[in-house]
């Protein structure tokens, strides 16, 4: 270990000081938010009934460096930065002339990179006020982070859970309680837009739109409580940023820069959360990169959606933003990756891909878990079901530089572990996992359904 290794990792200023913006260095500007009702842009006090005003201003700022607060910072001391390593007995396993390196984020208190967001989120809330927070999980690991984070800052947290992540992850579902959080099955009949879903299909396994649409209507009907949002939304992925910037320095002190930067993507936050750093430096200093956004085939919301204005809930409650989407009544197939079946994703990313700065691939769930596998034999960490789609998307690209006899820098991000989610990888041991695709019919019914000013 070298002395500079030392240093970074004794250092009390080791943690990054400012999140990084990435819309202070887009060429063109994102398309604006909309009031669902009236079609124009949304002001701050079309969003202060969910979100806290810290939040908000986030949300649509182009200042390049936005400070973390000093008692968000206090608590990323916990687990951050968290460690890169190089996974050398992958690349002996996979016999590749590539250095594959992946930014592992599951060492964090609940597992994964969400309490890079769910702490900030929680101060900028108890610090306004708020008593209570609602929101939406699908394989639990932003559930979870949220119930950690609201016992940091002393805030209740109510949890609408996917049904059918409710059911295959029982574990995720007593850590949330663990840390003093109440955990639903989404749809449920505690909310009017669950209860319309439960009428047209009672034994629906729901959907993260659904979940949403349930968080948001309770946060809407109480003035002490609010909304908080795992993924998607610019203030979210701002808050992950943490994890590129250390990734740089790592890398930088690794003495290799990455030819290609890989996460999987389901609403966009770990994805943009490695990559946003690397989109800066590509457009600021031309850096040499590829970016790439892995999703399941069976919810290919980048591969197969459409840049489009839409809803981010089913119920139709949030405003319009312009993102890759298949709909807003898209209900994808119950595939283990539960964290990425969200039939939209994050508007800056949908810009990115647009934009040509960043690619998207998808991959079906069998040989994301072979591949997850692989690594856990290798490296010794278990992946989320999540992550096992970049691990796929490294490997592949492993293997390319094999065929091609060519050296090159993978990095991507291990974006948490897979502890809670065994149940998924004896199922694929037992040969009982399948891959499922989405239904084709059901999909251009959903995007028949986008709202008019998709048209525009």
């Amino acid at each position: 270990m070298s002395d500079e290794t030392v240093k970074y990792l004794l250092s009390e200023d080791r943690i990054p000081k400012a999140w990084y913006n990435v819309q202070a260095d887009l060429p063109v500007p994102m398309a604006p938010v909309l009031h669902p009702g009236t079609g124009q842009p949304v002001g701050p006090d079309d969003l202060a009934p969910l979100f806290p005003m810290a939040c908000i201003g986030q949300e649509v700022s182009t200042e390049r460096d936005i400070e973390i607060p000093e008692p968000v910072r206090q608590v990323y001391r916990q687990w951050r930065p968290a460690p890169l390593y190089r996974a050398r007995r992958l690349e002996e396993a996979l016999d590749t002339p590539a250095h594959i390196y992946y930014k592992y984020e599951g060492v964090s208190p609940s597992g994964s990179h969400k309490p890079n967001t769910a702490v900030a989120q929680a101060f900028y809330n108890a610090n306004e006020g708020v008593k209570k927070l609602t929101t939406e999980t699908g394989a639990g690991q932003w559930g979870s982070s949220l119930a950690y984070a609201g016992s940091i800052f002393g805030l209740e947290v109510d949890v609408y859970m996917v049904k059918v992540s409710y059911h295959q992850k029982p574990y995720r579902r007593a850590l949330m309680e663990a840390y003093g959080a109440r955990c639903v099955p989404s749809p449920s009949t505690e909310t009017a837009s669950g209860r319309a879903i439960l009428e047209q299909d009672p034994d629906s396994n729901g959907s993260l739109g659904i979940a949403i649409s349930e968080a948001v209507e309770l946060a809407a009907q109480r003035d002490d409580t609010k909304y908080s949002l795992g993924s998607v939304l610019n203030h979210v992925l701002l808050h992950q940023t943490v994890i590129g910037i250390e990734a740089i320095e790592q890398m930088e002190m690794a003495g290799e820069q990455p030819d290609v930067v890989i996460g999987c993507a389901g609403g966009g936050s770990n994805f943009g959360g490695l990559a946003f750093p690397f989109v800066g430096k590509k457009i600021r200093e031309g850096m040499d990169v590829r970016i790439v956004a892995v999703e399941p085939a069976a919810c290919p919301t980048l591969t197969r959606g459409t840049f489009a204005y839409d809803f981010g809930d089913t119920a139709h409650l949030t405003p319009l933003v312009k993102m890759h989407t298949l709909g807003s009544s898209f209900m994808p197939p119950g595939f283990h990756a539960g964290g990425l079946r969200y039939h939209g994703m994050s508007p800056i990313v949908s810009h990115l891909l647009d934009q040509g700065l960043i690619e998207a691939v998808s991959h079906h769930q069998t040989g994301c878990f072979e591949a997850g596998a692989t690594f856990a034999r290798a490296e010794g960490i278990i992946p989320a079901p999540e992550s096992t789609h970049a691990v796929k998307e490294a490997v592949d690209e492993a293997l390319r530089c094999k065929a091609e006899g060519v050296q090159r820098n993978i990095l991507f991000n291990l974006s948490g572990h897979g502890h809670f989610d065994m149940a998924a990888y004896t199922e694929f041991f037992g040969g009982n996992l399948e891959d499922r695709d989405y239904d084709a019919k059901a999909l251009e019914t959903a995007l028949q359904g986008l709202p008019p000013v998709a048209a525009e």
